[in-house]
């Protein structure tokens, strides 16, 4: 039998995995692996264990939301290992597993794991932390770790676009360089950014799926101007939703490396979660770095 090691955060989303646990411990054992489960209790665990102990398995499986996600993947790549990981989303919003396109159901999501082949993706170093999918600041960035647990546990997705629309009347906006390694710089005042790997951006916005390929070694950079009036607003908000970047207020690129100026007090989020400013970030695409199993 092969050996699969399950890691569970029994706090993701609202607690739904928990009820079903048993159940997907049986399909991974009727697929052919014997499974030890690992139950986080605080935030590093996930990325401890998996670290430490991923090349005892043949496959490393995470149950949670983004944030496990991310501790996963950090645990793997800072000890190099190749070993496969599968990803069952029980998160409140789960933006990397959207764009992925892995099963909402969190059983059929197990049996896919079963089914599915590993895929190499990459991920992103940021200074000296890692992110699968997404860093950002300014405005809706704020909500993804500033709502509580009970409140994303209630109203799931829906809590993010309530704070996120909290945020709105109190935009403001920061001054930043962005060097991308072709040489390109951009200066200005911006009350969002985002370096992602994903179709969905801090849980609000959305990019079009053919231009995110997440494994061809780049970011997608997206840069939000301060708007000046309720013209440049509008257009700001009418280019975003209808996915036509083709308006002064915004920035969209691609690099596989950024080197960023910014406030030191300016906080991040890291696939949802928070990252404490400082002046300089090197931002780096680690290309193909993780085996995701997709089906």
């Amino acid at each position: 039998m092969k050996r699969l090691l399950l890691i569970v955060n029994p706090c993701s989303g609202k607690k739904k995995a928990n009820r079903v646990l048993t159940d997907i411990i049986g399909i991974f054992n009727r697929g052919g692996f014997d499974v030890n489960a690992y139950m986080t209790a605080a935030r590093g665990d996930a990325t401890e264990v998996a670290s430490a102990r991923a090349e005892e398995y043949d496959v490393v499986v995470c149950i949670g939301g983004d944030g496990t996600f991310n501790e996963v993947i950090s645990g793997l790549y800072s000890a190099r290992s190749s070993t496969p990981v599968g990803y069952i989303p029980a998160g409140s919003t789960n933006d990397f597993a959207n764009s992925l396109k892995l099963s909402k159901d969190l059983l059929r999501a197990a049996q896919d794991i079963v089914d599915g082949t590993p895929r190499p993706l990459d991920i992103g170093r940021f200074n000296e932390r890692y992110f699968s999918y997404i860093a950002s600041f300014g405005a809706f960035t704020r909500a993804s770790y500033a709502t509580s647990q009970s409140l994303k546990n209630t109203l799931g997705h829906f809590a993010y676009l309530l704070s996120g629309v909290k945020e709105v009347a109190a935009i403001r906006s920061k001054h930043m360089r962005v060097t991308l390694d072709d040489g390109t710089v951009y200066e200005d005042d911006y009350i969002f950014g985002g370096i992602s790997n994903s179709t969905s951006v801090a849980g609000v916005l959305t990019l079009k799926e053919d231009m995110v390929d997440m494994s061809d070694g780049l970011f997608e950079v997206l840069l939000i101007r301060k708007p000046h009036n309720p013209l440049e607003l509008s257009s700001c908000v009418h280019a975003l939703l209808s996915q036509k970047y083709d308006t002064p207020m915004l920035t969209l690129a691609t690099a596989s490396r950024l080197e960023i100026e910014a406030p030191a007090d300016m906080d991040w989020t890291l696939d949802g979660e928070k990252s404490d400013g400082t002046a300089h970030y090197v931002v780096e695409n680690l290309h193909n770095a993780v085996n995701v199993i997709t089906k």
